[in-house]
């Protein structure tokens, strides 16, 4: 069998908007995706959607509102041909990167030669951030119980370990509305952007065309009169924000992108997770960005760009130093803290930012890593071509 390469040839996202009270809070996760599926597929219009051979949507909680196989229904909201198959896919917030990855082997290993890959996740319809007790196990419960601890306690265990204090994670956090608001400033997001019709808080209709967690004249003064939400020093105001949106991506092997005439705008290069302790699970890019530099030969000086997800500022600020990234290049146009995190769509919407990250500064690799509820790290690499 031969080895074949994968190459994205679209991308896009919809805005991430409030979970509860944005513009997507009113409308079925299925819809929003949808429609940002279809201004994705639109961006190639050579690609007879006949030919894609899956559709992986990643989704953390596919349960509820999100389940019933989320990647199916979306496909058929969106008119694909019976024939497109698809899968959805729960890695928690790598969800949506781990199925660009799942797209990307199956082309490589000549298995398929379109697929569409990405993510969904409708925060305004988790009932719970946490699993209720009766529905845990309790054997586990007993041999260990931090495999059910909530992220944010995760977050207060991390500071602890590290060391990290209060003024460090509100001057991080301070740092990613600045840098969001600048780069929305600069139309930075407008080529990633698919815009799609939400509902405002009086019904009617609004067009969702940008980020709404972006909170500009953030201050360390007002961080500071935060409560912190952990017993801890975690606020609200260092962590990620609760999000709905979605994000694709199209990828096929590049002799497919030949055939059609299209123009590859990224090679998949590599990716790798890693597990660690569910108590500091913060830490997982610690242990994948390693690996994935390992399997790759890829260095961190050749790294033009990272997009590491904010789920924390008391787990991003660890990582950055342990892993010894240029905070310039790190979430140089914000982060998750100012722009949310819709979790199984997140990878996607990183990958949005990072390809077009990419093309503005003429780069050449982007890293894009994440911690993982339960305890886990992945680690993403692609290169601009």
């Amino acid at each position: 069998m031969n080895q074949h390469e994968a190459v994205i040839v679209a991308y896009g996202r919809s805005g991430v908007t409030k979970a509860y009270k944005g513009g997507l809070a009113k409308v079925h996760p299925v819809s929003f995706a949808t429609e940002t599926l279809k201004g994705v597929l639109a961006r190639v219009p050579q690609l007879d959607p006949k030919e894609i051979d899956d559709v992986i949507v990643g989704c953390a909680n596919p349960e509820g509102t999100q389940g019933w196989n989320m990647a199916r229904l979306i496909t058929q909201l969106a008119g694909l041909p019976k024939e497109v198959s698809a899968q959805t896919v729960n890695r928690f917030c790598s969800s949506g990167m781990q199925t660009i990855a799942t797209a990307a082997n199956a082309i490589i290993a000549n298995q398929c030669d379109v697929v569409v890959a990405g993510g969904v996740e409708s925060m305004t319809r988790i009932k719970n951030m946490f699993l209720e007790e009766e529905f845990r196990d309790p054997a586990l419960v007993k041999s260990y119980n931090e495999a059910y601890m909530a992220p944010g306690y995760t977050a207060e265990r991390v500071a602890q370990k590290c060391g990290i204090t209060r003024q460090e994670m509100d001057e991080f956090a301070v740092r990613s509305h600045a840098l969001a608001a600048a780069a929305q400033d600069v139309g930075a997001f407008d080529d990633q952007i698919i815009p799609i019709h939400g509902v405002g808080p009086d019904g009617a209709d609004v067009l969702v065309d940008k980020d709404e967690g972006v909170r500009r004249g953030t201050s360390l003064e007002g961080l500071a009169s935060l409560k912190p939400c952990f017993e801890g020093i975690v606020t609200a105001g260092t962590s990620s924000q609760m999000s709905d949106g979605a994000a694709f991506v199209v990828l096929m092997s590049r002799e497919k992108a030949e055939t059609l005439g299209i123009a590859p705008i990224a090679r998949f290069v590599g990716f790798a997770v890693a597990g660690c302790e569910s108590e500091y699970m913060g830490l997982g890019p610690i242990y994948a960005v390693p690996k994935v530099f390992r399997r790759t030969g890829i260095t961190l000086d050749q790294i033009d760009t990272i997009e590491l997800n904010e789920a924390f500022a008391a787990q991003a600020i660890p990582c950055i130093r342990t892993l010894g990234f240029d905070l310039n290049k790190v979430n140089p146009e914000g982060g998750a803290i100012a722009l949310g995190h819709p979790l199984g769509a997140t990878g996607a919407v990183l990958t949005c930012k990072a390809l077009s990250r990419l093309r503005r500064q003429e780069g050449r690799y982007a890293l894009i890593t994440m911690c993982i509820g339960g305890g886990q790290g992945a680690a993403g690499i692609f290169e601009r071509l």
